[in-house]
């Protein structure tokens, strides 16, 4: 009890250090870009005036320390400011836009592991054969592939081809969850596929390391069945790297779909940075980072808790 209380409060102060350190750079960079939203907010026809004027209403004319700390403040209270451009909170915003981008993580995680995990046992168990050679060129192949070209290719074959999938859009806003599914299921392949690259190699090189255990070769002088040795002791014993690498790919799916979402034309979160960054919208840009951030922390943490369950000889630990 008393060493999982220490190791609670050791993850909950590293995650805080994070946040601290994430907020810091966030704001730092952003500020540090070149160009000044308010110049673009009020367009070319506006005077000096005008914009020193509006600048004063959002604070920026402040020194950076000014506004970084009344920005750490409104975050502490649960507010991540108002969008210059959309003049909404942002966390109202990315609500809104949350819904796609969590559901085409999820959908691509599940994919990738679908793809990845018993591709990567295969190529361990036939480890030099054709079976190997073939999974680890795909899986090369899969990582070298930019998004923006496999969703281009889907999207004429099987939107504009043959018209199996809409070719963009969530939707119209009547539309029910279970009716903007299919336009999810072109975007989700486009990053499960790609990112499945990760969890094959990972998950060969796990199960290969467990191959060469010492109770592997105790099962097999035992006689049991291969599949009995592969289930029960080479992929449970060989789970811990492939549970750590699933979550980072579902951390980085959250926070890494901009492109993905932009081909598609998705209305999520990536979309919404993209255009925050174009527009120079410190709240949305800040805001957003840090809520990833956030899910990065929440996923590690989740990840931390999961080894215990799937090995039991991990006890929670400072």
């Amino acid at each position: 009890m008393i060493s999982s209380i220490k190791f609670l409060f050791a993850r909950t102060l590293g995650a805080l250090m994070v946040l601290v350190i994430v907020a810091i750079l966030v704001f730092s960079l952003v500020h540090m870009a070149s160009g000044d939203p308010i110049a673009v907010l009020l367009g070319d026809q506006a005077t000096a005036s005008d914009i020193a004027q509006v600048r004063a209403m959002y604070g920026l004319d402040q020194p950076l320390w000014t506004q970084f700390f009344l920005w750490v403040q409104q975050v502490l209270h649960g507010n991540l400011g108002t969008s210059l451009f959309l003049q909404r909170p942002v966390a109202q915003v990315l609500i809104e836009r949350a819904e796609p981008t969590l559901l085409l993580a999820f959908f691509s995680v599940v994919i990738a592991t679908l793809i990845g995990v018993p591709c990567g046992a295969l190529a361990a168990v036939w480890r030099g054969s054709k079976i190997d050679q073939v999974v680890s060129a795909v899986a090369m192949l899969a990582a070298s592939v930019p998004s923006f070209w496999m969703g281009l290719i889907l999207i004429r074959v099987f939107a504009v081809q043959m018209g199996w999938f809409p070719a963009s859009g969530y939707g119209p806003p009547e539309a029910s969850l279970a009716g903007r599914i299919d336009h999810l299921v072109l975007p989700s392949v486009v990053l499960g596929v790609l990112n499945s690259a990760l969890i094959i190699r990972f998950t060969r090189a796990s199960m290969l390391d467990t191959l060469g255990e010492d109770y592997v070769r105790t099962a097999r002088a035992k006689g049991l069945s291969e599949t009995t040795i592969m289930v029960k002791h080479v992929m449970k014993n060989a789970l811990i790297p492939i549970v750590t690498v699933i979550g980072l790919t579902a951390a980085l799916m959250i926070g890494g779909t901009c492109v993905t979402e932009t081909v598609f034309n998705l209305p999520g979160v990536g979309g919404l940075v993209v255009r925050a960054v174009l527009r120079r919208d410190y709240p949305v840009i800040q805001g957003t980072l840090l809520v990833v951030a956030f899910i990065y922390v929440l996923i590690n943490f989740f990840i931390d808790f999961l080894y215990t369950v799937i090995d039991p000889r991990i006890r929670l630990r400072k």
